[in-house]
């Protein structure tokens, strides 16, 4: 048995969720529409250049979680994943989930998008594990502020070491599954690196690497 572990947007998913949240939240009059759709994004545009100022972009994607009740959130949430996600969620990706699980190895989705987001899509991809921003909570209600180390980057590496050293697992044998560049230092601490459906960059490294790299599209 082996510790699986997958990026989420854009490999699980065909879509960016963080950023498929703030769409629908400018759907939902939620947000400033003009505003809030510039600064979404532009932050997307930073993160796909690799340039992307984390704890800005938290700022901007954490505010409206402390903005309204959980109720409100809980509701919303629910119409997200049926016209947001789960139309986006890939079958390929599913039976990638589905080889490993019968392999009994144990799966992990480690995320830079934040678990309020990210935990109901986790739970109806199957998956029980799962690393991701930690918006922090205060009374039943959500600050606006981040709660530990944001899990993006090298921040991934950081949580998932700690997340190992919690469930006593080691990363032998392990894999990993991301489509983007910006998960460089996590791939290069696995034993088992997937490009999947990678960006340009992402996918000169494997290249020269010699990772294996794959599609979940169809």
């Amino acid at each position: 048995m082996s510790l699986a572990i997958f990026d989420l947007d854009n490999t699980l998913l065909s879509i960016d969720s963080d950023h498929a949240w703030g769409e629908f939240l400018v759907e939902q009059g939620a947000v400033d529409p003009v505003a809030y759709r510039e600064a979404n994004e532009r932050f997307l545009a930073d993160y796909n250049a690799g340039t992307l100022d984390m704890m800005a972009f938290l700022a901007l994607a954490l505010k409206p979680l402390a903005d309204n009740s959980p109720e409100q959130l809980a509701a919303w949430h629910q119409q997200f994943m049926i016209s947001k996600i789960e139309p986006h969620i890939l079958p390929k990706a599913e039976e990638l989930l589905a080889r490993h699980r019968t392999k009994g190895d144990t799966l992990l989705i480690v995320t830079a998008t934040n678990r309020f987001i990210t935990g109901p899509i986790a739970e109806r991809l199957g998956v029980d594990d799962l690393i991701a921003v930690d918006p922090e909570m205060v009374d039943g209600r959500y600050t606006g502020r981040v709660a530990g180390v944001p899990s993006f980057r090298e921040g991934k590496v950081a949580r998932l070491e700690a997340w190992l050293e919690d469930q006593d697992c080691t990363l032998d044998d392990a894999w990993f599954y991301s489509d983007s560049h910006n998960d460089l230092p996590l791939l290069e601490v696995v034993d088992n690196p997937v490009a999947v459906d990678p960006d340009d960059t992402l996918r000169q490294v494997a290249e020269a690497r010699h990772w294996r790299i794959m599609s979940l599209r169809d």
